[in-house]
């Protein structure tokens, strides 16, 4: 077993500090493209995906870029080489880490610069030490999607490939039957089901109709797929191909674009028996038959309601408070919420940030509009949701900064391998502009209050976490007490456990592959725990992880880890070939020699 060794700080500095115990906020940088899409690929770089607009960040050529890797260490963006329009694509990680950027939009020009046809992409990005300058990869003339997908979702499965879901050939506001893509395929193509290499038909994403883009998609530990699309669940069967429908959101919540609202799934922990817990917060409870030219982008309220069920039996027949919710049991935001986001700390906890009290997602649409906004009212102050805290008291604001920064539409947020929260982005616009709610590039670094005390340090850990095997860490932990005896309590220690955690791929509020794994944990010797890694790839697909260890909820700084042993998923040339002879080149021959 492969071990890496690593220096961290015990304490990282906050600043703006008032008062120890606070959280605090900076402003550090500028992302020098729209941060539309963001992942994080190293410890201290992350990778930022705009549409093409007039960015002030200029490629080798001096033309605009649409998409760079962002520094956490200087705070500076550096330009990144794209081919095909990426607005509004997806994404993930496949079991070898390499990230997958899908669908896009049509033929662009903009600055000078042009960005050939996007719908069908595949973009592949092999993260690599911060001074190395590696590019995105694109080939579509052998690697691209069966057909056009714009706002598609994600998720990466058990045998560690991507499954790609929804979105539409192209569009405006909302989805309609014309351009409506009610399938899913996988990245690498499969022959299954009967569909060889080829996109496979769902009934649940034409009965979505029209609010369903981006749909907020999870790998759940039984190896379904938990879909959500407009104010309809399910859990879609794979291997088998079979959609099996779960309650509606409660009270008319809907939760996907252009009634966009923050989907996550809660901690998956041992000592439940990884059980899934979806939790949905936000969107709109406007009905999907209201015109766009009806809603008012200064008076329609977001929804107020988080709705939270157990993915099992007992779960999706709860009742709550005596009235039978069909297994979501209801919650309420301190505000109306347009566009929020869900961020799981590694504490557990939900940080529910960005957006707006009012509007919908988009722009140029609604009545009312602020500049070309879709959206007004900005909430400026985030807040955390504590899932284990009794009901009606979960939500608070306590200590939370407020910023001055309107993250509106196109905004993301993303945790950070330090235990930080990393804000970015807002665009509401067609193009570059500095009108209201303009094209936003400084970000914005949220350190929460754990940051601000004495944090346990991981000096070792294993390169590979193996399935259902003992691994061991070694930690130290600055000012902990001794006990006066040896052996498995030699510090005061009232819990200790080890998490993995993956920050998935984020855009427009929608976390794709967003994941916490509490692993059975083990203390022994002075600095050393044991644990147990994941059952099975269903709790935690083959790929990338990030490791903490959490000390009476005080988390380390994280550790990337890779979850088996970081094989490519597999790759079926049959199916591939297929999929090659029954769709067409989207991208012209000539445009691809000149890229």
């Amino acid at each position: 077993m492969a071990w890496s060794t690593f220096t961290l700080l015990a304490f990282i500095p906050c600043l703006f500090a008032s008062a120890r115990g606070a959280w605090t906020l900076n402003q550090p940088g500028t992302t020098g493209v729209g941060a539309m899409q963001i992942a994080v690929v190293s410890s201290d770089t992350v990778l930022i995906i705009d549409k093409i607009e007039n960015n002030p960040l200029k490629d080798a050529e001096g033309k605009p870029a649409w998409a760079s890797v962002y520094s956490l260490k200087s705070h500076t963006a550096r330009p990144l080489k794209l081919v095909t329009n990426s607005f509004c694509a997806g994404g993930g990680w496949l079991s070898n880490g390499t990230m997958v950027n899908i669908g896009g939009n049509p033929v662009v020009e903009s600055g000078g610069g042009k960005a050939e046809n996007g719908l069908q992409g595949v973009r592949l990005y092999n993260p690599c030490a911060e001074n190395e300058n590696c590019e995105i990869f694109e080939s579509p003339n052998r690697i691209r999607l069966t057909s056009a997908r714009w706002y598609p979702s994600g998720a990466r499965l058990s045998d560690g490939s991507l499954l790609i879901i929804g979105g539409a050939y192209g569009g405006g506001w909302t989805n309609f039957k014309e351009l409506n893509n009610p399938t899913y395929e996988f990245y690498p193509p499969k022959n299954i089901n009967g569909f060889n290499g080829l996109q496979i038909p769902s009934q649940f994403l034409v009965d979505t109709l029209p609010h369903n883009l981006f749909p907020h998609v999870f790998a759940l530990p039984n190896n379904q797929i938990f879909v959500a699309a407009n104010n309809k669940t399910m859990m879609l069967d794979w291997q088998r191909n079979v959609e099996t429908r779960l309650p509606d959101l409660p009270n008319g919540q809907r939760i996907t674009y252009p009634m966009s609202g923050a989907g996550v799934m809660l901690p998956l922990r041992w000592d439940k028996a990884f059980a899934a817990e979806i939790l949905m917060c936000g969107g709109s409870d406007t009905d999907d038959r209201v015109k766009d030219t009806d809603l008012s982008a200064k008076t329609t309220p977001g929804s107020s309601q988080c709705s939270r069920m157990v993915l099992n039996n007992r779960g999706i027949k709860k009742w709550f408070n005596f009235v039978h919710h069909r297994g979501w049991q209801v919650e309420k935001l301190p505000t109306p919420w347009m566009m929020p986001e869900g961020v799981l700390l590694p504490t557990g906890q939900v940080l529910i940030i960005n957006g707006a009290s009012t509007g919908t997602a988009g722009y140029a649409n609604l009545k009312d509009q602020v500049g070309v906004s879709n959206a007004d009212n900005p909430v400026f102050q985030p807040v955390l949701y504590d899932p284990d805290a009794p009901a009606g008291k979960r939500f608070s604001r306590e200590g939370l900064p407020t910023s001055n920064i309107p993250r509106m539409y196109h905004s993301v947020a993303t945790l950070l391998p330090s235990g930080a929260i990393f804000v970015a982005g807002s665009n509401p616009n067609e193009d570059v502009t500095e009108r209201t709610y303009g094209t936003e590039y400084r970000t914005e670094i949220l350190y929460p209050d754990y940051m601000s005390k004495p944090r346990p340090v991981i000096t070792r850990v294993p390169d590979n976490i193996e399935y259902n095997r003992f691994n061991r860490v070694i930690f130290s932990m600055p000012g902990a007490k001794r006990s006066h005896r040896r052996g498995i309590f030699d510090f005061f220690f009232k819990k200790v456990e080890v998490v993995l955690m993956d920050f998935g791929f984020a855009t427009h509020g929608v976390h794709m592959d967003q994941r916490l794994v509490s692993l059975a944990t083990f203390t022994y010797g002075k600095r050393h725990l044991q644990f147990q890694g994941p059952p099975n790839p269903n709790v935690y697909p083959p790929g990338p992880a990030w490791l903490f260890v959490i000390v009476d909820g005080v988390p380390s700084e994280a550790v990337k880890v890779m979850v088996g042993e970081g094989r490519s998923p597999p790759v079926d040339l049959g199916a591939i070939e297929n999929m090659l002879a029954n769709t067409g080149n989207p991208v012209p021959i000539e445009a691809l020699q000149h890229a």
